[in-house]
């Protein structure tokens, strides 16, 4: 009996486990995992180290903001022609040169600090290089993700949920490795350390056999499409709101990381190993949110999540901004890391849910503007402040207007609802709309252009 009863649990435990990773049950997207989960680690410890190097050199917050605005900026300006260029493109192919693109910036960085050479304008000139790259790598990448799965869209929340845990794994991993090695050896092998990982991913992508997806359009102005991808995504309640949402999160999720030197050094009197412990913690509980979206087997819900995490987030920086004990200050960036990925990642899902097949790079080009393309507004704003006002009152502001949007965000879910539900119905992700909703019939669908 007692046998029966381990074997019943064994099965179950199986059983959720298959359920958690099912979307590596196809061969291209488990390379693409096992490329990134190495290249992910260099990413993180170049960023970590490019954020101290440039403190280092400079003793300025503001020049962090600099720093960190001209490597952002370029996905502001990009991303909308990038997300054009993924509805047209062989989405493979050009993944693998932005790669190998990356790969050389990573090393040409390695080589001007080991040797010495290394300047500010140096630093701004290479986040400048590396902004394109990512500008135009990101939205093809997120409209890969369907792709790389089969274009099967039920198992497109938990391929996106794994690639959060892989991101967050890295980021939980990545500054512990980057404060050791720059206290020890210095920023310059972190540099060389990423360049050496990008040859992980490559090797990857070269291993995939991907059926190419593009979508011929009647004529090749490019500033059209474009333009029909922002009618598209602002002409239906859903995606506008979502975006909106992320746009603001976006602005201020780049603060709490990008003064996080300030704060090592400034208010909790610590080092790099301190700076290091601190992204470390964000990234742990980023990594706890994205395993809570692994367990999630279905969609619905997750509009009142984004709306929680959202004033979660907010409370965070404003936590965050008042304290001076390390212990605790590890403990709000924990709670940080859970909220921003529930933010990202659920905004994923249901952008890529939602939208129509057509329109998926355009649409995620924004998605990718409003998360990382606001970043340097974010980096500029914040490093202003502190630089001018505080660190404290940079962090509070960043909080504030947080924990205001996502308050707004939850009021209107119930309007957001009419549209959302129906269309869930017509894709056949639900098979029943829930109790209260209008029927589809009367309510509008994401218009067509």
């Amino acid at each position: 009996m007692k046998l029966r009863k381990n074997n019943h649990i064994s099965e179950a435990v199986h059983d959720n486990l298959r359920q958690m990773f099912r979307a590596l049950k196809y061969k291209n997207f488990r390379l693409f995992v096992s490329g990134q989960s190495v290249s992910l680690i260099g990413t993180w410890i170049q960023m970590v180290a490019m954020l101290w190097l440039v403190y280092s050199l400079t003793n300025s917050a503001l020049m962090l903001g600099i720093v960190g605005f001209s490597g952002q900026l370029p996905m502001f300006v990009i991303a909308p022609f990038a997300g054009a260029l993924a509805d047209r493109i062989d989405k493979h192919k050009f993944i693998l040169v932005t790669q190998i693109l990356a790969l050389v910036q990573a090393f040409v960085l390695s080589i001007l600090v080991l040797f010495n050479l290394v300047s500010v304008w140096h630093l701004i000139i290479l986040s400048v290089i590396l902004g394109v790259i990512n500008a135009l790598d990101m939205p093809v990448r997120q409209s890969f993700v369907i792709e790389m799965i089969e274009n099967n869209r039920e198992d497109v929340g938990n391929a996106i949920a794994l690639n959060s845990s892989m991101v967050n794994a890295a980021r939980l991993v990545g500054p512990s490795i980057a404060g050791i090695l720059i206290a020890t050896v210095g920023e310059g092998w972190c540099f060389l350390l990423n360049s050496i990982s990008y040859v992980a991913v490559v090797i990857s992508l070269l291993k995939m056999n991907i059926t190419p997806v593009t979508h011929k359009t009647e004529d090749k102005k490019i500033l059209r499409d474009i333009s029909e991808g922002f009618k598209y995504s602002f002409g239906f309640p859903p995606i506008k709101y979502l975006i909106s949402l992320l746009a603001v999160i976006g602005l201020f999720s780049s603060t709490i990381t990008l003064l996080a030197p300030v704060v090592s050094k400034e208010m909790l009197h610590g080092n790099s190993s301190t700076f290091g412990f601190l992204m470390s913690a964000f990234g742990s509980g980023a990594l706890i949110g994205a395993v809570y979206l692994l367990n999630k087997k279905t969609v619905l819900g997750l509009g009142r999540l984004i709306a929680g995490a959202a004033c979660l987030f907010g409370l965070s920086l404003i936590l965050f901004s008042f304290s001076h004990i390390f212990v605790i200050s590890v403990i709000i960036m924990l709670f940080a890391g859970v909220s921003n990925m529930l933010i990202i990642a659920s905004t994923n899902t249901l952008l890529q849910t939602i939208v129509e097949e057509d329109k998926r790079g355009r649409v995620m080009s924004l998605y990718t503007m409003a998360f990382r393309g606001m970043s340097p507004f974010g980096n500029l704003l914040a490093g202003g402040l502190a630089g001018f006002v505080g660190t404290s009152f940079a962090l509070a502001t960043g909080g504030i207007v947080s924990l205001i949007s996502g308050i707004i965000f939850l009021s209107r879910i119930p309007y957001l609802r009419n549209f959302i539900h129906p269309l869930y119905a017509k894709l056949g992700i639900i098979h029943e709309v829930a109790t209260g909703v209008q029927q589809a019939s009367s309510l509008s669908s994401p218009p067509s252009n």
